[in-house]
This record gives structure tokens, C-alpha cells and sequence, in this order.
């Protein structure tokens, strides 16, 4: 027969079954719940009566004698208590733990029992194997320092004096430069072929291995990183001669003879990095500097030659004037723009140059004169005299006025041109190759039919501005706003009373600038504030006044003076008006334009008239841009008032009398609304 096996089932009972049919299980028991379950099912009577065989080896006789005994006795003995099986229990761990209790006190207090550790047997220590692990820890600790030690060793030994391995420096050398294998000879490229360029000039330079003899002793510090001062080069690089030496483009502006700014453009850091080291030779000059002078020397004539072909080309009322290495473009009226390549070959009879005059070499951003003579190196030569020629009156002053401010304005200039150059070198850079996306065309072009575009409206679209006619354009920027500058402050100088102050904006575009005046009266600034913005183009000016009015000028100074002029003019009567309002006078009348009295040379004066709070007092305040400012004051024949038929009221009976001029050179207060205040304080306290 097959056993059948029992057992329980894993789900869980039902609680309850809901009238839709959901049963509802009892969830299942906790670990706690399960343990007192299993728990309740332990007979702990049956173990404290002997119920179980322990040994296992009583015989059947005793078990039936112990059977009769328990029944004779079970009607003699009384029922059990539920809990004396947890009670015994509870009393033997009593027991036992004031067993454990006295054992520690006797152990603690040592009276009766004495506890001693039992020593374990001592061996004998063996010196030998301490010594070798000694021995092995210092050997290990003493090869770590020496690789250490020999590590900054070959790094100072690398840094003072380079490997002269020769694959090592070819390594370095096409980290920067591009080399090709032709046959036996390692050639390199200097030129910009890969931004786009195609000027056709010799830039290849030669790679040969130096002779162990002749071993370059150059300044490290022409290689980046390099902390030493002498290296030794197993390389020796040969550069077309047309390459040598040094070279920059020279941007001036010019007036007559006097330079009013200029800058110098090279890839190199200035002048100061090139005339570092003017005795050096060409032979004993490092690879990687004599590279980087090549490649701008390069730079400069692929620059050079650009500008020349567009100066050529441009078409202007006074055409630029290409002379050798020089081109001459007139920007304004006697203001001349002036580029110039210069080139200082070690060879003095292949120095170029084509500023010979004073007053042409910029050196670390001041304007220097250029001796004729060159020095040991074939170099140019600057000296620290400035010429300083004569100056005509009127716009000859502004003009060196302008030159007194070159010094601190020559950066910006070279900033502009030099982010122009970048722009254009990066505008000029051929597209990534393979192209597969179509090239589509203008956006503008697009819409052309749409539109309803002509010819010359899509013309426009395809016309860009050459570089030298964006360097024209910045160069006229320049000049303009150093001379508008010249004319705020000559005429703040001028002007103590009152006060003007210009603020430049510094986010500025290398065409436009914008200039903030303000003309306040000192100690008054709170009571008017007139306010001036000055946009600053290629070749006009553009003014925004405080009424909101807009007016363009052209580049001369003398309407941007005239224009000032006429705002202070207009700021006296203007403050007068609202501080009457504050001292309690009425204004009768203001004529920004006055059409009586003396005419004035320029523009036309102001003039406004206050009443006393009585009536019987008057003041007069004409304001004219060239006749500056003056008072009058008038007062009633009489104060008294008695109407009549004919006169009904106060004002038409005092009415004032002849005018007065007030002498303000006399009266005390440090400005012009000052001196106001008193003399209205002065008429008041009369009535």
C-alpha cells in the first residue's frame, strides 16, 4: 500500500466570503505570533513529571511498577497549578544567578578564593630572524627613496640639459610644426595653406641632424616650460633667408608730421620679445624660436601683401597710395592712415623698411623716433626723443591735443585690429572635406522672388567689406573718438561753472563708441541734471539731447563745441527756472530762443523771467553760448496799493521799473546758483 501524506495547507484560512464572491484570508503570522504558537503546543508538566525516557534503558517490569505506584498515588495527590511549571523554571535562574553572584564577590574581594592566571611557557626569542626582518624592511624603504631620488634626478638632469637624442627633438618638433619625408630630407611647412590662404611664397624649411661638435648652445627659454638658460639641440633647422629676422605690420594715424596713435601687429608678443636678445645670430638661435619669428615674418608679408592688392583695387575719393612697403589712405581732411611693413633681417644690407622719418617706430606702446642707423644685428634702432613740431592755431591745437592722448589709446587701437585679423583668418578657413551636404544659398536670396527683390537690392547681398576697408573704418573711428574725447575735456577744463562729466561706456564695438555727458551745477545736482548721449561712428556723430532731440554732426570738432556750448547755455536758465520753484518766485516767462538784444556769434541765447512772491521784484537771467550769463533786477516805483476805477488789482499798479544789471563777479558764492539764491533771499527779505 501506498503512504498518503498529509500535510498542511500554504494558504491562509478565510476569514470571510463577501455576497460579491471575494474571500477575505486571515494574513499571515509574524515570527512573533509564530513562536508563542509553537510555543503553547511544548507540555512542560510532562517534562518536570519524568514523562520522558531520558536513559532508555529501564526494562518493562519497572515501567508497570512505576505505573501502579503513580496510580496509587494520583487519588492522594492534589490537582496541579497551570503556571508551577514556569515557576520552577523561574526558581532554578534564580538559583543559579545568586550562585554566579557570590562567585564574583569572592573573586572581586579575595577573601576566601583567589583567582591567578596560569603562566604560559616563554620561548626563548630568536634574535637572528628579527634581525632579518630588520635587514628586509630597511632594504625595501631604502630602494624606494633611491628610485625616488633617481627619478627627479633624470628630471633635473632632463631640464638642465636636454636629451641630445635626435628622434626625441624630431618627436617635439611635429608636436607644433607639419614635416614630410622627401627622399632623404625631412621638409617642413610654415605657411597657412590649411586656414584657407594661397599666397605663393617660399615656406618650407629644411630638418638636418647637427653635428655632435656643433651643437646648438641656445636660451631654453625659447621652448615652453624651460626654467634653464642653456640647452643643446640635436636638431638643426634651415629657414628660406628671405624668413629671417623679425617683422610687424606699423598702423598710424598721421597729421602733417606728428603721429597721433598707432599699433604694431605681429603673431608674437611685441617688440619687447623680439629685441630680447639682440646680439643673437640667426645660427645660434633655437629651432622653435627661429620657427615662430619665421612663420611671422611669413605673417606679416601674406598681411601685407593682402592689404597692398585691396589698396590697389579700392575705390575712394582720394585713392591709398601703395609705395614700396608702405600704404598711405586718407581717412579725414590732413589725417592720413599710414601701414607699413617693417622687416629687421640679420643681415643688415636685407633690413626693410618703409617708415624712415621720426616719429614712426612704436616700441612696448610708446611713440619713439627711428634713427637711420641699425644695430649689431641688423635690427632698427628707436630713440627716446620725441619730436614735437610746431602747431597752427584752431584745429591744429585739437589735433595736438589728440597727440597728447596717444599713449594711453594705442592699445585699443591694436586690440580692434588684431580681433579684425583673427575674424578674418577665421572667416577665410575652408569648410571640413568631405562636404556631403548641399552648399545652399543666402537667406536673403531665398526670399528674393517672394519678395520682389531687383538686381541691386541682391547685389548688396553678395558685396562685402575688403579688410583694409574695415581697418580704414576703425582707424577713423579711432582718431573720432579720441578727438571727441580731447573736446569734452578741453571744454570741462574751461568750464568751472558748471560742471561737466563724461562717462565712456567700456562695451564698446570697434567701430562705435557712446559717451554719457552730464552737466550739473556743484551742490545743485539734485535740483536739474542735463543729461547728453554721444554716439560715436566712423565719420559723424550722433547726439541725443535731454528734450529728446536728435542730431547728427559731422567729424569736425567745432560743431561738437558749438553743441556743448549751447547745453550749458541752456542748463543756467534751465536750473534758474527750477530752483525759482523752490525759493517761491514765479516764473512770468521763458524763451529758450531769444530774438532781442545783441545777436550771438553762435546759436542763440536764453532767458527767462521771475517774480518776487509780493510781485514787486523782478529778475532778468539771459544765458548766451558765447556771452556767458547775466542778471538784471527790476523793483515797482512803489509798494502801496489802492485800486481805483481804473487799476483793479496789485499787479498792474507795480509794475517794475528800469532794469538793473547785477555785477555777479562781485557777489559771494562759489557758483552761479549760489550767487541766485542770495540775491532772491536778498529781494525777498526787502518786502
Amino acid at each position: 500500500m501506498t503512504d498518503i501524506r498529509l500535510e498542511v495547507s500554504s494558504e491562509n484560512s478565510i476569514l470571510e466570503i463577501q455576497y460579491d464572491g471575494h474571500e477575505l484570508r486571515q494574513p499571515p503570522l509574524s515570527m512573533s505570533e509564530q513562536l508563542s504558537q509553537f510555543a503553547r503546543r511544548i507540555d512542560f508538566s510532562a517534562i518536570e513529571n519524568g514523562g520522558i525516557d531520558e536513559s532508555g534503558s529501564k526494562t518493562g517490569d519497572d515501567t508497570e511498577s512505576m505505573e501502579d505506584e503513580e496510580d496509587e498515588e494520583k487519588p492522594c495527590q492534589q490537582p496541579h497549578w497551570p503556571l508551577e511549571s514556569v515557576r520552577n523554571k523561574v526558581r532554578n535562574a534564580h538559583t543559579e544567578i545568586c550562585v554566579l553572584h557570590d562567585l564574583l564577590q569572592m573573586a572581586k574581594d579575595k577573601r576566601y578564593l583567589v583567582l591567578d592566571p596560569v603562566a604560559a611557557p616563554q620561548h626563548q626569542p630568536k634574535l637572528y630572524i628579527q634581525f632579518l626582518s630588520l635587514k628586509k624592511s630597511l632594504s625595501n624603504a631604502s630602494s624606494i627613496l633611491m628610485q625616488g631620488a633617481e627619478r627627479i634626478r633624470s628630471s633635473q638632469a632632463s631640464i638642465a640639459r636636454p636629451s641630445s637624442d635626435f628622434h626625441l627633438d624630431l618627436l617635439r618638433l611635429r608636436k607644433n610644426w607639419r614635416l614630410k619625408k622627401v627622399a632623404t630630407n625631412i621638409i617642413g611647412d610654415l605657411s597657412y595653406s590649411a586656414c584657407g590662404t594661397s599666397f605663393k611664397h617660399n615656406s618650407y624649411f629644411e630638418v638636418t641632424k647637427a653635428d655632435d661638435d656643433v651643437a646648438l648652445a641656445t636660451p631654453l627659454s625659447s621652448l615652453p616650460g624651460s626654467t634653464s638658460s642653456i640647452c643643446r639641440s640635436s636638431l638643426r633647422v634651415s629657414v628660406p633667408p628671405e624668413l629671417e629676422g623679425s617683422a610687424y605690420i606699423f598702423v598710424c594715424v598721421r597729421k602733417d608730421e606728428e603721429d597721433l596713435c598707432s599699433a604694431q601687429l605681429n603673431m608674437l608678443d611685441g617688440l619687447a620679445s623680439v629685441s630680447a636678445l639682440p646680439s643673437t645670430s640667426s645660427s645660434s638661435e633655437h629651432w622653435q624660436q627661429k620657427l615662430e619669428n619665421a612663420q611671422n615674418v611669413l605673417f606679416c608679408k601674406e598681411l601685407f601683401s593682402q592689404l597692398a592688392r585691396e589698396a590697389v583695387a579700392l575705390k575712394m575719393d582720394i585713392p591709398p597710395l601703395v609705395v614700396a612697403n608702405q600704404i598711405t589712405a586718407t581717412i579725414f581732411p590732413g589725417i592720413h592712415l599710414l601701414i607699413a611693413f617693417c622687416h629687421s633681417h640679420p643681415d643688415s644690407s636685407r633690413s626693410r623698411s618703409s617708415l624712415t622719418a621720426p616719429n614712426n617706430v612704436l616700441s612696448n606702446g610708446i611713440i619713439n623716433g627711428l634713427s637711420g642707423s641699425t644695430g649689431s644685428s641688423g635690427g632698427i634702432t628707436a630713440t627716446a626723443a620725441e619730436q614735437q613740431p610746431p602747431q597752427s592755431a584752431g584745429s591744429a591745437a585739437l589735433g595736438s591735443g589728440v597727440a597728447s592722448l596717444k599713449n594711453l589709446h594705442d592699445k585699443v587701437l591694436e586690440h580692434s585690429l588684431h580681433q579684425l585679423f583673427h575674424n578674418f583668418l577665421r572667416s577665410s578657413s575652408p569648410m571640413p572635406h568631405p562636404v556631403y551636404a548641399p552648399l545652399h544659398a543666402h537667406p536673403v536670396r531665398r526670399v528674393a522672388g517672394p519678395n520682389g527683390l531687383d538686381r541691386q537690392e541682391l547685389m548688396q547681398t553678395v558685396v562685402h567689406e575688403t579688410l583694409l576697408e574695415q581697418i580704414i573704418k576703425e582707424a577713423q573711428h579711432n582718431f573720432l573718438r579720441l578727438r571727441t574725447m580731447y573736446v569734452i575735456d578741453q571744454l570741462a577744463k574751461e568750464l568751472k561753472d558748471p560742471l561737466i562729466l563724461s562717462h565712456w561706456n567700456l562695451f564698446n564695438s570697434p567701430t562705435q563708441s557712446c559717451v554719457r555727458i552730464n552737466i550739473v551745477t556743484q551742490g545743485y545736482d539734485s535740483v536739474i541734471r542735463t543729461t547728453l548721449v554721444v554716439h560715436v561712428y566712423e565719420r559723424s556723430l550722433r547726439c541725443v539731447c535731454r528734450d529728446g532731440r536728435v542730431m547728427t554732426l559731422s567729424f569736425e570738432p567745432q560743431e561738437l563745441l558749438n553743441l556743448l556750448r549751447c547745453q550749458v547755455a541752456q542748463h543756467q536758465t534751465a536750473a534758474v527756472q527750477s530752483f525759482s520753484k523752490l525759493m517761491g518766485w514765479a516764473v512770468n516767462s521763458s524763451e529758450p530762443c531769444l530774438g532781442v538784444g545783441a545777436a550771438e556769434p553762435l546759436g542763440s541765447a536764453s532767458a527767462v523771467v521771475l517774480t518776487s512772491p509780493t510781485g514787486n521784484k523782478q529778475i532778468l537771467v539771459r544765458s548766451g553760448p558765447c556771452t556767458g550769463v547775466s542778471v538784471s533786477v527790476a523793483t515797482a516805483p512803489r509798494n502801496d496799493f489802492y485800486p481805483s476805477a481804473v487799476v483793479h488789482e496789485r499787479r498792474w499798479d507795480q509794475l517794475p521799473g528800469a532794469w538793473q544789471e547785477v555785477r555777479l563777479d562781485s557777489m559771494e558764492g562759489r557758483n552761479f546758483l549760489a550767487k541766485i539764491e542770495l540775491l532772491m533771499a536778498a529781494l525777498t527779505a526787502q518786502n
